[in-house]
């Protein structure tokens, strides 16, 4: 037994004979229990009388095979022990015959199954604990002969080697008495057998050493777990209000600079017979006409006829410019130049003007407007209203229409006839002399006139806008004129020499019977002289096709170059004839 420890009750000892009493009379050694208490070897226990010769362990109760004999008295205890026999005496069983043998051998150094001794080991040595004292205070002893409660030793625990008590309270030794040494056979572990079970006593369990209870340490970092988890979940509810606050807060009172999602930049290229290829192809020949005289001043458009610097527009956007008027062209890309008249027709209502010294013009390619079909698709570009580079689109709407347009003048001086080309594309003011081009981007008409449901003409009537009937001039017609105002300066008219009834309400248009200024109706060798026209003859067709007025005929007849050849249904007295017209050339206006 190692000196200055605490003995550890042995629960599992092999059987062994009882040691040899101290010299001088004494027991052979003074322990200390589990906790301190004395009595914590075998021999105190031998020594400690008939009381402590059961123990407790677990749910079984161990009793020594023979009971010690009793203690000396008190008065003879300083007296020295008898010696023990040199021998120890064979142990008896006494067990009764009925008790169950073991199912096996012993094996004195197996381990017996964890929680009670095996049926060949003697009952351990244990003792009940004593009082610990509160905080080092020292209990009083109890009475000499006094049983402890529940049956524990009453005397205090004895210091080790001098070392202090815990909690620094010192703690005096009593008097050691003398204690008879009793010899105590060992009984057979072969003829022992296991104790009877008995209630448990919690008082008479087995005692551990004091100290923190363990841990099991996979459940502690599962419990460390737990934790972690549900204060990561605090964090994330909190943060989440918290930010949730935030931000409607931010959405309510701003702080915050907004940015909108938006798609990325697509290319800028689209397909030529598209509204933006032909606009795209197209604006750079087309430009805006600023026009002023001394009696008024216009805003019209023009498009580039070739790389001289010619622009075809419309006789009345730069009517108001007269003689000594200013022209100012602005092309597409905003460049600008004075610009001077090289002709103009009121009859075809077309002018052609002509700015120098630009370069990089860009001419618009020519269509053919007799290829034109009705619902072909058209844009007209042009500065409505003083908005340059204005884009609409529609669709043709009809052919040869006949329309005329100005007559502000009063003598007819200033009407012009045209076989238009009508469409639904958005035509206003300002539109006037801009191409209507096709889904090639090529011009097929000039913009030149509209229908509106406002009467401009009436007092406090302003200008008028589309309802969707617009008018061109066809192309074909266009390209005749402006050569002859390019190359001479003037244009030629078709007429078949005859003086029309302007006021004959009649179906057809009627030959007058008087001509202008008091003359013949039916100029002598002319055209309609030459093929048997005579004053009164209502013609109804030309080429095949049905009129109904002397306008109409004129518009007919005007969409011919002189020379052509007509084929007209003349009526006279109710009767119907067909003549032959070779078209003569008159001078323009």
């Amino acid at each position: 037994m190692d000196e200055g420890k605490p003995t550890k009750a042995k629960w599992w000892s092999r059987p062994r004979p009882a040691s040899a009493s101290a010299p001088d009379g004494g027991a052979s050694d003074t322990g200390t229990g589990p906790t301190g208490e004395p009595g914590g070897s075998d021999d105190a226990i031998a020594a400690a009388g008939p009381a402590a010769q059961t123990a407790t362990s677990g749910d079984f109760t161990l009793a020594a095979a023979n009971p010690p004999a009793p203690a000396a008295p008190a008065e003879t205890a300083s007296a020295p022990a008898p010696a023990q026999a040199d021998t120890v005496p064979a142990p008896v069983d006494t067990a009764p015959a009925d008790r169950p043998r073991p199912l096996h051998d012993p094996d004195p150094y197996s381990t017996p199954p964890y929680g009670e001794p095996g049926p060949w080991a003697p009952a351990p040595p244990v003792q009940h604990p004593v009082a610990t004292p509160a905080h080092g205070t020292q209990l009083p002893a109890a009475a000499p002969g006094a049983t402890p409660p529940h049956g524990t030793q009453g005397q205090a625990p004895a210091p080790v080697h001098g070392g202090t008590p815990p909690h620094g309270t010192a703690h005096p030794t009593p008097p050691q008495q003398p204690v008879a040494q009793a010899q105590q056979p060992h009984p057979d572990p072969q003829t022992q057998a296991a104790p009877p079970r008995q209630p448990y006593d919690p008082w008479n369990a087995p005692l551990q050493q004091s100290g923190a209870v363990p841990v099991d340490p996979v459940k502690k970092r599962k419990r460390a777990n737990r934790t972690l988890l549900v204060f990561v979940a605090v964090i994330a509810v909190v943060s989440g209000g918290i930010g949730g606050a935030i931000g409607a807060y931010l959405e309510r009172n701003g702080g915050t600079e907004v940015e909108l999602p938006q798609v990325d930049a697509e290319a800028k290229g689209r397909a030529k017979d598209s509204v933006a290829g032909i606009a795209a192809s197209s604006l750079p020949g087309v430009v805006t006409l600023h026009v002023s005289g001394d009696e008024a001043q216009g805003t019209g458009t023009g498009f580039v006829l070739d790389g001289k610097g010619h622009i075809l527009t419309n006789n009345h956007v730069v009517e108001p410019a007269g003689t000594g008027g200013e022209i100012t062209v602005t092309f597409s890309g905003g460049e600008t130049a004075e610009a001077e008249v090289i002709g103009r027709d009121s009859g075809y209502d077309l002018a052609v003007v002509k700015v120098s010294g630009v370069r990089g013009l860009k001419p618009l390619p020519l269509g053919n407007s007799e290829s034109v079909q009705v619902g072909d698709p058209v844009v007209a570009i042009g500065a409505p209203f003083d908005l340059a580079n204005t884009v609409t689109s529609g669709i043709i709407s009809a052919k040869e229409r006949p329309i005329t347009a100005g007559g502000e003048k009063g003598d007819g001086s200033d009407i012009s006839y045209v076989d238009a080309l009508q469409t639904d594309a958005p035509i206003n003011p300002g539109n006037s002399g801009g191409p209507l081009v096709d889904a090639q981007a090529r011009v097929i008409g000039i913009n030149s006139a509209i229908r509106s449901a406002d009467d401009s003409s009436a007092p406090g009537g302003g200008q008028a806008g589309s309802i969707g009937l617009g008018f061109a001039i066809p192309i074909n017609q266009g390209k005749r004129v402006a050569e002859e105002l390019i190359n001479t300066g003037k244009a030629t008219h078709p007429v078949i020499g005859v003086t029309l009834d302007m006021e004959y309400t009649g179906d057809g248009a009627r030959v007058g019977a008087k001509g202008k200024n008091g003359g013949p109706a039916v100029n002598k060798g002319g055209p309609g002289d030459r093929a048997g026209i005579e004053p009164g003859d209502v013609i109804t067709e030309v080429d095949g096709q049905r009129i109904h007025s002397g306008d109409e005929l004129i518009v007919k007849i005007r969409a011919h170059r002189p020379k052509d050849s007509l084929e007209l249904t003349v009526q006279r007295d109710g009767k119907d004839r067909k003549v032959t017209l070779v078209l003569g050339a008159a001078g323009g206006s």
